[in-house]
């Protein structure tokens, strides 16, 4: 099933204006802001511990004043459950009418291996009598070329234990797009979205797909889960990433994150982008020369 819908808590009215975005200058909230801000549409406080607006979920004196007079959230969780169900409630409390919140798709059947925060994040929105939206995208494109698996890739070889199973990485513009129709559009109450690319991909095939972009030799390596821990920690990760990063791919191998989703389509109207053509783009600046 790729998208939910409940009864909505609140009539859904259009918002334009007072919108805080967490996690502001983060993969998707910076994008988030940027659209926003390109409608004109709203007044928008990109907020972080290094951002516009000063946020840090260890620091909860710093979450009264980024929610005061905020009419919308666009919610981050972090991994910590307690902070985000506690953070949620002050900012109900404050007046927010519509949450946001950021998930992952095949969250839901994780168990205790992964997204724990994101859960807690759903749950709190839900029950937080204000309107409520739960967006649910798949990997990013965006981890093979900012972040994650840059490094990697211009190193000419992706190793990670995740197998033949497919995932249909989504782009991160295209999530950014639903997260910001969702904040100021209606019609999105009591809604789930699971948002994805139009095709799913093993880690091989995309690794080809950006050697092919690319111009050059890049190769897939599949390890198994302890031998992909030890190289991290060998790399110097730090143990806390190491594991959240074991457990996302845990995740994956049981087939959780490999359904297509229909929520871009439904919410913009449109079919997600393809990671082929992304490729080609980003390849075509360099980035894993």
């Amino acid at each position: 099933m790729t998208t939910k819908a409940t009864k909505p808590p609140r009539s859904t009215r259009s918002l334009t204006s007072d919108i805080l975005v967490l996690g502001g200058t983060g993969k998707t909230g910076r994008r988030v802001v940027r659209k926003l801000r390109e409608t004109g549409t709203a007044r928008v406080r990109a907020a972080s511990r290094s951002g516009e607006v000063t946020f840090d979920w260890t620091v909860p004196a710093t979450w009264e004043p980024a929610v005061s007079g905020a009419s919308a959230v666009y919610l981050v969780a972090p991994e910590d459950p307690v902070a985000v169900r506690e953070f949620v409630a002050e900012a109900a409390r404050a007046g927010v009418r519509r949450f946001v919140a950021l998930s992952g798709h095949g969250t839901e059947a994780a168990g205790d291996d992964f997204g724990q925060g994101m859960l807690a994040g759903e749950a709190a929105v839900r029950g937080s009598g204000a309107e409520w939206t739960v967006i649910r995208p798949s990997n990013f494109f965006q981890n093979f070329d900012e972040d994650l698996w840059l490094a990697p890739l211009k190193a000419g070889r992706l190793a990670l234990p995740i197998g033949a199973m497919p995932e249909p990485f989504v782009d991160a513009e295209d999530v950014a797009g639903v997260a910001a129709a969702v904040l100021t559009g209606d019609g999105h109450a009591g809604r789930t979205y699971e948002l994805t690319g139009p095709r799913a991909l093993t880690f091989a095939e995309a690794t080809e797909t950006i050697a092919r972009a690319a111009g050059r030799p890049i190769r897939y390596e599949e390890l198994t889960p302890d031998a992909y821990r030890a190289e991290l920690l060998g790399q110097g990760w730090p143990e806390a990433m190491v594991d959240l990063l074991s457990g996302m791919f845990a995740v994956h191998r049981a087939g959780h994150t490999a359904a297509l989703g229909d929520g871009v389509r439904q919410v913009l109207g449109r079919e997600p982008a393809d990671l082929a053509p992304w490729a080609r783009r980003v390849a075509a600046k360099g980035t894993w020369a």
